[in-house]
């Protein structure tokens, strides 16, 4: 069960020489909790995923899964997404004997897998990590949409409990949600969310969380609730918004962070060249 409205989609820092920095990643994750921030999503989110190799996968993994004041206090979501499916099943078989909180089933970008085949792949990964899961449904990055049919065919699964659709907004209102099921349908981002809460997203994914968590955090509940920040918590909002997505999202947080000390080195080339 995830009980935070809100997770933070972190960074993996990296070093200079573009190598995992597992170090580096948790100490993010770690500055986020002292600012009050209780769940986070790890490997996924800000596009880095597919660039990780399953060994470097794991060792996130490790890393996190041995830090006890991370995974007693903190709803941790781990992204499961790979081109090759065996490459998905070994993560998520590694993360069943964890203490990460769930999962955020991603698909694989590029090969457009069909309908079905998704199903299987979804199927597989849910059941072999044993953990609640979000389906992760992003088409403009992926080139696969996964439709309002199978979404549905997945819910059958009780350990689904949540989506993240980053494509057409108006595809949650067909979904069919069973009455003793709570599904939680989460917005990627901040842009456009206040439409997204008006169409019935109701959890954030956040990106600029990863800057002014509690600030983001203030607005997404004031939207929730149909109520208006006031004009100087409005501005801040604003401020961070413009500085996080004028130009690359990413390379923006990494180089605002790292110039506050906390050190997650620069993206993976192409990424910030």
């Amino acid at each position: 069960m995830l009980n935070e409205i809100f997770h933070i989609a972190v960074p993996t820092a990296f070093y200079d020489d573009e190598t995992l920095n597992v170090e580096g990643t948790i100490h993010h994750i770690e500055n986020l909790y002292q600012q009050g921030v209780r769940s986070v999503f790890v490997c996924g989110t800000t596009g880095e995923q597919h660039s990780l190799s399953l060994g470097e996968k794991l060792e996130l993994v490790e890393g996190i899964d041995t830090n006890n004041k991370l995974t007693n206090n903190m709803e941790i979501i781990f992204g499961v997404a790979s081109v090759r499916q065996k490459e998905a099943e070994e993560l998520a078989k590694h993360i069943s004997k964890t203490n990460i909180t769930a999962v955020m089933i991603g698909y694989p970008p590029y090969i457009k897998p069909s309908q079905e085949e998704a199903f299987n792949y979804t199927k597989s990964l849910v059941s072999i990590s044993g953990k609640d899961a979000i389906l992760y449904n992003n088409p403009a990055r992926t080139g696969f949409d996964l439709e309002v049919d199978t979404i549905n065919k997945l819910l059958s699964m009780k350990d689904i409990i949540g989506i993240k659709e980053a494509g057409e907004k108006t595809k949650i209102q067909h979904l069919k949600i069973e009455s003793d099921k709570q599904l939680y349908i989460y917005a990627g981002g901040e842009q456009g969310l206040e439409d997204s809460v008006r169409h019935g997203f109701n959890r954030l994914s956040s990106i600029a969380g990863n800057l002014a968590p509690a600030e983001i955090k203030n607005w997404f509940e004031a939207l929730l609730k149909n109520e208006k920040l006031k004009g100087a918590e409005i501005h801040k909002v604003e401020n961070v918004l413009n500085k996080v997505y004028s130009g690359t999202p990413l390379v923006n947080i990494k180089e605002e962070l790292n110039s506050q000390g906390v050190k997650l080195g620069s993206c993976r080339t192409p990424i910030g060249n």
